[in-house]
């Protein structure tokens, strides 16, 4: 995303005329997630001004601070002492979707039961042109290593349990490191047909600009 991102953060660049990240937070809290942390390490100071506490948005917002980007599992693991003992949701900040949030209460009640066929699950949708591949497919509502492949939507419900043996200071993408529960068969999933974007270059900033000013 650079230029760009060398003086903004990427989740606070604007389509539509707000941050990317406020339209994820206005989506949350109307799905019923009000309790939310913001992990930031690049230029993290600025999500602390622009999202202040979250309290315009009708949530309560709390800020894990990296020294330098830890990635997704890593940050989770950061973030752990504020985020509970209860499942939560997992979400970028940089992605732009019409998901309806309010169905992933159901998902982390089912994670919450104990059950341990259900530590975690994933939101899938269709391999985006930058990534054709796609990183894993579905069978009877869990997720899976083979078949029809789709993309991680970087959507996701998470027990805590999943990220309490980590080293809080390791820099840890989710993956690979999450395929280990889904061979173990606790990661259910489904198949997301909506509006769904990532937003990785400067070009598909403006694109969504352009749609969601229309």
């Amino acid at each position: 995303m650079r230029p760009l991102s060398d003086t903004v953060p990427k989740p606070l660049l604007a389509a539509g005329g707000k941050p990317l990240i406020a339209w994820q937070v206005e989506r949350l809290v109307a799905g019923g997630f009000t309790d939310i942390v913001v992990n930031h390490s690049h230029l993290g100071a600025q999500f602390e001004s622009a999202l202040g506490d979250g309290s315009r948005f009708g949530a309560r917002i709390r800020h894990s601070h990296e020294q330098s980007a830890l990635e997704t599992a890593g940050g989770i693991a950061r973030a752990l002492p504020l985020l509970g003992d209860r499942p939560f949701a997992v979400v970028s900040g940089d992605i732009w979707t019409e998901f309806p949030y309010r169905t992933l209460l159901a998902r982390a009640a089912l994670i919450e039961s104990g059950h341990p066929a259900h530590s975690a699950h994933f939101v899938l949708v269709d391999n985006p042109d930058f990534h054709p591949g796609g990183d894993m497919a579905l069978a009877d509502g869990r997720v899976a290593r083979e078949g029809a492949m789709l993309t991680y939507s970087n959507i996701g419900v998470f027990h805590p349990r999943c990220f309490a043996a980590l080293d809080p200071d390791r820099r840890l993408a989710l993956f690979p490191w999450a395929y280990a529960m889904v061979e173990a068969g606790r990661v259910s999933g489904e198949h997301y047909h909506g509006r769904w974007a990532n937003i990785g270059t400067p070009e598909d900033l403006a694109r969504l600009d352009k749609e969601l000013s229309r």
